[in-house]
């Protein structure tokens, strides 16, 4: 056990303690005389106890929990999010926790790691073989299609958004025929387009497709100053990151933080608490340590020989890609304004404790991969 340790991805590490600084400052910043004050001290012990079940799953052999727990997993991800629809709690318009001893968890969030480890082991069988359509590709579908379907029921978009990456991404490096990808490529731009020409052609049919909320959100993405009621999040997002110009109004002197114009600031629009008052240089050190984190996994998975932990890998690298664009686009305006967390430097458990086991598998996969 002691070599195993001594194995462990150091970048890595290092980069985590890194986002531990980084998140633990900024939630401080952002929950500073407010009734949030000392989140940060939440945040800071919650991420230091993570790092044990991180570095435990490190040393166990991710062949062995994918081989004979994947499939287990992502059955009790299942029961959860049914759970969660029958006995869930709601928030703001949205059933997606369960309260587990007082604290508010969010089974979807985990349900990212359990599907990334199924379709780990149901694509591993081709070894490398192009992958058939009837075979491999739509069975692998349908594990995407279930928990997708539940979680965008919840409604959470955003996380549910997170799924089709990760299946896009696996099938990306899982030796797809070419026709196959031209032919996702073609639906996909079909059925945009689709939705595109019934929002301003047939706007009845759309508006009986699309959710009230999520048609409010996409109306506020393509004209933000429409409805300044809906668009306020969105707006005041876009003038605080603006206002931090290259080096930000300065540690806590946020104005549009310090004023309350922007909500959850602790958590999911905690990229604009950097933006304001780190400004373009500070928001460019995060985007570059995020790079560097990306890197350092993609690099692990060239090296690796096993085809299971290359897909677990290029899962779990799709997973904080999407998430990380998803969550800086939807507050400079390139993207609707979903409930998605910035991985590692938001103020969230459930979150947390997926990102740090994902860590986990991709470092099982380092000391293993021979």
């Amino acid at each position: 056990m002691l070599y195993k340790l001594k194995q462990l991805d150091v970048p890595i590490l290092f980069i985590l303690i890194i986002f531990l600084v980084l998140s633990t400052v900024v939630i401080y910043s952002a929950t500073f005389e407010t009734s949030y004050e000392g989140l940060y001290k939440n945040n800071l012990i919650t991420f230091g106890i993570l790092f044990i079940p991180m570095i435990g799953l490190s040393l166990l052999d991710y062949r062995v929990l994918i081989h004979r727990f994947s499939y287990i997993f992502y059955g009790i991800g299942i029961l959860l999010l049914l759970l969660v629809s029958f006995n869930g709690m709601q928030i703001n318009g949205s059933q997606r926790w369960l309260s587990l001893g007082g604290q508010a968890f969010q089974p979807s969030e985990i349900m990212k790691l359990f599907l990334i480890m199924a379709l780990s082991n149901w694509l591993k069988k081709r070894d490398g073989q192009p992958i058939r359509i009837w075979n491999e590709l739509i069975p692998a579908a349908l594990i995407v299609g279930i928990p997708f379907y539940m979680v965008l029921k919840q409604p959470d978009l955003g996380t549910s958004i997170v799924f089709i990456c990760v299946f896009v991404g696996i099938l990306w490096v899982g030796n797809m025929q070419w026709k196959h990808i031209l032919t996702g490529i073609l639906f996909a731009f079909a059925a945009i387009a689709g939705i595109v020409l019934l929002y301003f052609f047939h706007f009845e049919m759309f508006s009986a497709i699309v959710k009230p909320h999520q048609l409010q959100r996409i109306q506020t993405f393509l004209d933000p100053l429409s409805d300044p009621d809906r668009s306020w999040h969105v707006v005041n997002s876009i003038r605080a990151i603006g206002t931090g110009q290259l080096s930000g109004e300065g540690y806590l002197n946020g104005l549009f933080i310090r004023g309350g114009f922007i909500p959850y600031s602790y958590a999911d629009s905690i990229f604009v608490v950097i933006g304001e008052e780190f400004g373009f240089l500070g928001c460019s050190v995060l985007l570059m340590v995020y790079f560097f984190f990306i890197y350092r996994m993609v690099r692990i998975s060239i090296d690796t020989k096993d085809i299971e932990g290359r897909y677990l890998i290029i899962g779990v690298i799709s997973m904080f890609s999407l998430q990380i664009f998803e969550n800086i686009a939807m507050h400079i305006g390139l993207m609707p304004l979903t409930g998605i967390a910035l991985p590692f430097v938001s103020y969230g458990g459930s979150s947390l404790l997926t990102n740090m086991l994902a860590v986990g598998l991709v470092l099982s996969v380092k000391l293993h991969r021979q």
